[in-house]
Parts: C-alpha cells; structure tokens; sequence
C-alpha cells in the first residue's frame, strides 16, 4: 500500500472511531519494530502531537539495548521526546508468580498509565494491526473464552488506544518500506515458544494454506459477532455491577453461563472457573470460588462476591472506656453509668448493658474463630457462635466477618449486633457497663481492610 493511502486509511479510521484528539498530547509506545515504528511516523504525519515511550525488559542482552538506542536516535532525529524504563522482568515474575510475558505486560501498562497520567496525555497509543487482532481471536478461541473474546481487539480500551487495526503488518512494512525507513527485529517473535509465536508462525500458515482468505474471513466474523455482542451487553450489562444474585433467577436464564460471564469475568474469574460455578449452580451450596482479587460465596440459595482480604483484621485491646473503631468495621463507644431508677435496659441490638462486676478488661474486639462458644441470653446452654449465627440466617461471609466482644480471659461478651452472653446482663440497681455500637450494614461493597 502507498504510504498516502495508509495514511488516508488511518486517519479515517481514528475520525471515524472518535480515537484521538489533535489538541491533545498523545503517548506513542515504541518498541523499535515495523509496527511501532509506523505509527509513530504515521501519527507524526497526521499533526498529532507526540511523545514516545520505550521499555527495556532486560530480556535480550544486548539485542534489548540495540532497540533501545534505535528508538533514542529515531526520536532525536524526529525531535520528539523519549522516556525510558528498566524492568528486572525476571525478578518481577518470579516474586508474583507468572510468566515472562505476563510480567512485561504488567509492568509495560503500569508504566505507560502513570505516564500518561503525569504528562498529561489524553491516550496511550499501541501498535496492534488487523493480523494481532486475528491472532488474538484464534488464541481466545484456543483458551475457551466467550463471545467477548471472539470478536478481536478493540480500537478503544479505557485509555489504550489502538489506531492501526485497519491495517495489516505487510501494510505497515511496505509503508516503511516506501519511506526508506529501517527498524528492529525482535528475535523473540521468530520462535514458536509461547502460544502467540506459535499461532502466528504455526498454526495461521496452516490453515491459510487451505483458505488464503482465512484473516479476513475472521475479522468478518468478529465483525458480525460484535453487533451480536453489543445487544447482549445492553441486556446482561447490570450483572457487572451486581454484588448478589439469586441462583433461581440465573438459571432462568437463556444462558446461565453468560450471564456468569457478565457477573464473574470483572473480579476476574477465568471462562474454565465460570463454566464450572455453571454447571454446578443447583447443588452449589456452601461453596467457594476464588479469583485473583475476590471470591464467591454460595449460600441459601444466593452467590455473593467480595473483595479479597490481604490479611484478617488483628484483635483490638479496650483498655478502658472510650470510642475505638475496629479495621472499618464496626464503631464501639464504652461508658460506664449507675444503674438506678432513671436507667432504662436497652432494647435496640445495637445497644447492649453488661454487668461492669463481671466483666474483665481489657477487653477484645475481634472476628470470630472456628470453636468460639458463648451461651446466649435467653438459652440455657452453651452454643457455638457459628451455630447461633447460622440460625440466625447469616450467610456464610457475614459469619466469617462478624465481630464480637471479648473479655480479659477471652470469654464472648457479646455478638455485636446481635446477642450477650447470658452470664454478663446486669444485676439489679448496681454498677453496669454499657456498650454501644454503630456496625455498618453488611454489604458486599464495604471495605474490610
């Protein structure tokens, strides 16, 4: 392709698509390849205003520092400003326990969005054309993914932009070409080591040899596939930002795994875990599934996702009376009064009076734990906390995070919110302590760290 064609071609494709915006400041991402290579031309040429980013991930000895130096001397030739980042890529994939190449996308994106952020660009524009979007297509359909991930990449991701996906790579490359303009080769991508190299040096020339139209038949697919896509998301959209579903109402679903999907793939459920909380849906209670960053509960009928916890909460000491907020959870303000003929016993849950003779500080403040007993008022036998919780219709999450209050020897004061210990009310007109609580209400968005 001539490079006034390309460049015609691309700038219809941002206009069209709303990509960038010419009064704005734009971040290039350059690798020192053909693609990244002819996008930054290509949008220099367009009257974008520029600034690149090159991020060595230390990978390649010295092949990495030849990239490097390409893009320094480009973009000096092109006075354009270049920012620079070293990555212990390995020291980084191993402390979190990934891959080579998931660890450089992590820290690659990172990088780039606190760039941006701090030179105030409006978009990160990456290199992907209409063969990476093919690739992309073919290994989402090899991992098993949904409709989303058959209908390729997309020209706008949040602040990722990708400008270039009506182009194919022999574009770009004839593009430069023409130009008289040279450019890196990353050796890496001329091996069939990990499943792109091996979908794109592999498995394509294959199946081109029995369809020489094969990409395009794909991008018309995904094409297709995407109005299909957009009239799916406008009806199972509000699963993304639902907190509890009822298991009853999914499965009266046209597709329960669908709506799953929507539910599930934002706290980052992978397509093998969704098809597997699916096909269990019906005798699912009492399970938990876990993401990266949450989990699921099913109990009663209900699934419930939370936020994942770093660490439980450690117990607090009451030393003395007071206001002490415990981990964002739950408010306790502890006084001590005179009971005589003006004091009336608290009726609210939220509010509770115990004997001040009886009670030895400091006192605790603390989550339960698997064995805690306590013998509720009203009951003359000891019960476990789990059991009483459990009757009183708390689901799972509730009773993991419920807070309770604690003596100096450790004895249960009190379910906060709930119910005392039997052997703490207080006496007749005497000395008490009482006890006043504000929990939150429990719900799947409040902060526990």
């Amino acid at each position: 392709m001539k490079a006034t064609g390309l460049k015609t071609l691309v700038a219809h494709y941002i206009e069209d698509r709303r990509l960038l915006d010419k009064s704005r400041l734009q971040l290039v991402a350059l690798s020192g390849g053909a693609d990244s290579v002819a996008m930054l031309l290509l949008l220099r040429d367009l009257g974008y205003r520029l600034e690149a980013v090159h991020c060595n991930f230390q990978l390649r000895g010295d092949e990495a520092d030849r990239d490097e130096d390409f893009c320094r001397s480009l973009c000096d030739e092109l006075a354009l400003p270049l920012h620079r980042a070293h990555f212990d890529t390995r020291a980084y994939a191993q402390l979190h326990g990934i891959s080579i190449e998931m660890a450089a996308r992590q820290l690659r994106y990172a990088y780039f969005r606190q760039l941006r952020e701090a030179i105030g660009a409006e978009a990160i524009c990456v290199a992907h054309h209409r063969d990476d979007s093919v690739e992309t297509i073919l290994l989402n359909l090899i991992r098993g993914t949904g409709i989303h991930g058959l209908t390729g990449m997309k020209p706008r991701q949040g602040d990722v932009v990708r400008p270039l996906l009506c182009v194919s790579r022999a574009d770009l490359v004839s593009y430069l070409d023409g130009l008289g303009r040279s450019y890196v080769t990353d050796s890496s991508n001329l091996v069939a080591d990990v499943k792109r190299n091996k979908v794109r040096l592999q498995i394509l020339p294959m199946i081109e040899a029995i369809n020489p139209s094969f990409r395009d038949t794909v991008l018309t697919m995904a094409a297709e596939l995407e109005g299909i896509e957009q009239v799916v998301d406008t009806q199972l959209a509000h699963y993304a930002e639902a907190t509890e579903l009822s298991i009853e109402a999914i499965q009266q679903e046209p597709s329960a795994e669908l709506a799953l999907y929507y539910f599930l793939q934002p706290r980052h459920f992978n397509p093998s875990q969704i098809r597997q909380i699916a096909d269990h849906l019906a005798a699912s209670s009492g399970s938990r599934w876990i993401s990266p960053t949450h989990e699921l509960l099913s109990d009663r009928g209900r699934l419930t996702i939370h936020p994942l916890e770093a660490d439980a909460p450690r117990p607090m000491r009451i030393p003395e009376t007071g206001r002490y907020s415990y981990a964002n959870e739950v408010t306790i303000r502890l006084s001590r009064a005179e009971r005589d003929d003006r004091f009336v016993l608290p009726t609210s849950p939220e509010t509770v009076a115990l004997d001040a003779d009886k009670v030895r500080f400091p006192l605790i403040i603390r989550r339960t734990q698997p064995g805690d007993r306590f013998v509720p008022l009203g009951m003359k036998g000891g019960k476990l906390v789990s059991d009483f919780l459990t009757d009183q219709k708390k689901s799972v999450w509730e009773k993991r995070h419920q807070v309770v209050v604690c003596d100096a020897e450790d004895q249960i004061l009190w379910i906060v919110g709930n119910r005392i210990d039997r052997l703490h009310p207080p006496r007749p007109p005497d000395r008490k302590t009482q006890l006043k609580s504000k929990p939150r209400i429990w719900t799947s968005n409040l902060s526990t760290h």
